[in-house]
C-alpha cells in the first residue's frame, strides 16, 4: 500500500511523492494523521534557515492530530481507532547530566525536524510520544494542542496567579495562546502588538491591546496598575524592541518569561534586574503535564481556539500553502488536511 506524502527538498520546495505505508516497528504506533498545523519553525525550514540541521529530503511537521491505525509489538495501552496527539520529543538520548529534565535534554531530538514528521497521511512514531484524546475531541482543534502546550508550559513556569497583571509582548499564534492560557488562569492580560490585523483579532477576543507604535506601553500599564506595572511579562515577539521594553514594563519583583527564540545575543538592561529584583525565566517546548493541560482545555472548549484557524487546505497543496503564508503575514494558523 502506498500513499501521497510531502517531502521538503530544499530551495523553498515541497514535493508530493508516493510513500509506502509501513508496519510500525516494535515500540511504535502507526497514526492515521487527520490534521497537521504549519508552525513558525516549519516556515523557517521552508526558507532554508535550517538546512544544516534537516536531512533533505524530509517530511516535516509536528503540530498534529490523528487516530491510532496500527500498534507495534510490545506496545500496550493504545488501541486502533483511538484519537491521539504526538508530543514530538525523542528523549531516548537523555543522560543523568540532564537532571531528569528530558524535555530539554542535551541530546534531545525533535520529531518532524530531526526525523520524519506529520505532513503525511500515515506516520510511525514511538509510542511513548503519544497522548490520548477524549473520544469526543474535535481533531481540527486538537491539531492546536502542541502550540497550546507551549503556552501552558510558559504560563506554568511563570508562576502566574489569579488577578496578577500579565503583559504578552507579541500577538502572533503563540502570543495569542499564551494570552488565552493566562486569562484562563485568572490573570488580567494585556497584549502588545503592532500588526493591526492581529490587534483587531485580539480585541475581538476580548483582550486589552496596545499598539506600542502608537501608544506608550509602559505608561498604559502604569495607569492600569496604579504604578505597579506588570507582575509577569511574556516576551514572545523575539525582536530587540520587545527585549528593550520587557524590563521597563515589569514591576518590582516581576517575572519575565522568554518564550521567543533568539538566535543571536541581544543587549539587555541588566540594571533593571538589579534595581527591581526581576527574574528572567527561560521556557522551551513542554513537559507531559503541559500536554495534558492543553488536552483538558481543548476538551472543555473553554478557549476561543477556532478563531486562530486561518485556513484548512488539502495536504497535496502544501507548496501553495507555504507560498501563501509568505504572502500574507496576517494569518494565524493554517492546517493541512492529511486525509483530503
Amino acid at each position: 500500500m502506498t500513499t501521497k506524502a510531502t517531502r521538503y527538498t530544499g530551495n523553498k520546495t515541497f514535493e508530493i511523492v508516493d510513500a509506502p505505508v509501513t508496519a510500525p516497528e516494535p515500540g511504535e504506533v502507526r497514526i492515521k494523521v487527520a490534521y497537521c498545523g504549519v508552525c513558525g519553525t516549519d516556515v523557517h525550514i521552508y526558507h532554508g534557515m535550517m538546512d544544516q540541521r534537516v536531512s533533505i529530503p524530509l517530511t516535516i511537521g509536528h503540530e498534529m492530530s490523528g487516530t491510532v491505525d496500527a500498534v507495534g509489538e510490545g506496545v500496550t495501552g493504545f488501541s486502533v481507532g483511538e484519537k491521539v496527539v504526538v508530543r514530538p520529543l525523542d528523549d531516548r538520548g537523555a543522560k543523568p547530566s540532564d537532571k531528569g529534565h528530558n524535555h530539554i535534554a542535551s541530546a534531545l531530538k525533535f520529531i518532524g525536524i530531526d526525523s520524519p514528521g506529520a505532513m503525511q497521511p500515515y506516520w510511525n512514531v514511538p509510542a511513548f510520544t503519544l497522548h490520548k484524546l477524549p473520544d469526543t475531541s474535535d481533531l481540527r482543534l486538537a491539531a492546536l494542542i502542541e502550540p497550546l502546550a507551549v503556552a501552558c508550559h510558559d504560563v506554568r513556569l511563570s508562576g502566574l496567579k489569579e488577578n496578577e497583571y500579565a503583559v504578552v509582548l507579541g500577538g502572533g499564534p503563540i502570543g495569542m495562546l499564551v494570552a488565552m492560557r493566562a486569562r484562563s488562569a485568572g490573570a488580567k492580560v494585556l497584549i502588545s502588538e503592532t500588526n493591526e490585523t492581529r490587534v483587531a483579532m485580539a480585541k475581538e477576543l476580548g483582550f486589552a491591546v496596545v499598539n506600542p507604535a502608537k501608544e506608550n506601553l509602559v505608561d498604559y500599564v502604569s495607569a492600569q496598575t496604579d504604578g505597579g506595572l506588570a507582575d509577569v511579562v511574556f516576551e514572545v515577539a523575539g525582536v530587540q524592541p520587545t527585549i528593550d521594553v520587557m524590563t521597563d514594563v515589569a514591576g518590582i519583583r516581576g517575572r519575565i518569561v522568554l518564550v521567543a527564540i533568539h538566535g543571536q545575543p541581544r543587549p539587555v538592561n541588566l540594571f533593571k534586574f538589579f534595581w527591581k529584583e526581576l527574574q528572567l525565566i527561560g521556557a522551551r517546548v513542554y513537559e507531559p503535564e503541559d500536554y495534558e493541560d492543553a488536552i483538558r482545555l481543548v476538551a472543555e472548549k473553554s478557549l476561543p481556539l477556532e478563531s486562530l484557524i486561518t485556513a484548512v487546505a488539502p495536504l497535496t497543496e502544501v507548496q501553495s500553502v507555504f507560498e501563501q503564508i509568505d504572502r500574507d503575514p496576517n494569518g494565524m494558523k493554517v492546517l493541512l488536511d492529511c486525509q483530503a
